[in-house]
């Protein structure tokens, strides 16, 4: 049996008097894609924020790989392998798609110059190769800005895959996307998780791609895991149904 990746245990997170989660726990497993679900307001990515450090959680355990992250610093979760994308994309735009990746690569408070400087071989072809997998090798010398919205978020997940991470945490990698390239980013994030062996966590609006690409989802109302299965579960569990629909 696999181990699990990501143990999340009885975590709470308030802001305030305000309830953002409240008593969560779930597991994720190596090599697995899971998905995270819920209605607009549920806490999805607050979890996220305090997987990786951003908000630190009130109480409760997130263990990554048995260790205890919860009270570590964002750059140092990152280090253990543990990265994560956004909503929106951040990458830079005045920069071309080989200069975003070779910056992913390297530590924040290098000089901007010196990273262009004596670029090693092997790495700029690392970034040659993912610019490949994810369809943008064609454009590796355009600027990131000039890029369609989708194609930013391939770049931003090629930037995450420099870093060879042992688990990717993506926030909605599909929305605001033009639907005739979603399909493509699904077999892409399919891909990384087999080719690649890396761990997903998924938050994700749109029930179709959720659907094909988690082999287990766990859904969030109101700051609560309400109901947890495999997609047909998941599908038809009328808890979910109810908290998408709005009844109380």
């Amino acid at each position: 049996m696999k181990e699990s990746v990501l143990l999340i245990d009885h975590v709470y997170k308030y802001f305030g008097g305000v309830k953002a989660n409240e008593d969560i726990s779930f597991s994720v497993k190596e090599g697995s894609i899971v998905g995270l679900i819920g209605p607009n307001g549920s806490g999805k990515t607050t979890l996220f924020n305090s997987i990786v450090g951003t908000h630190p959680i009130d109480k409760g355990s997130i263990k990554f790989y048995n260790k205890e992250v919860s009270t570590l610093p964002v750059p140092v979760i990152a280090k253990l392998g543990f990265l994560r994308t956004f909503q929106q994309t951040r990458i830079y735009g005045k920069l071309n798609c080989i200069q975003n990746m070779l910056i992913s690569a390297k530590p924040t408070n290098d000089n901007i110059f010196a990273i262009f400087s004596n670029i090693p071989k092997e790495l700029n072809k690392k970034a040659e190769n993912l610019l490949d997998f994810v369809g943008l090798f064609q454009k590796r010398n355009l600027r990131a800005g000039d890029l369609s919205f989708g194609q930013q978020k391939l770049l931003e997940l090629a930037m995450a895959l420099m870093n060879e991470p042992k688990m990717l945490l993506l926030d909605e990698p599909t929305a605001g996307i033009n639907p005739t390239l979603i399909n493509g980013i699904i077999e892409r994030l399919i891909k990384v998780n087999k080719e690649f062996g890396i761990t997903l966590l998924v938050i994700e609006h749109n029930m179709r791609v959720i659907m094909n690409l988690a082999q287990e989802i766990f859904c969030l109302a109101h700051g609560n895991l309400i109901a947890n299965g495999v997609p047909d579960q998941i599908k038809n569990d009328q808890r979910v149904i109810d908290a998408y629909l709005g009844v109380q």
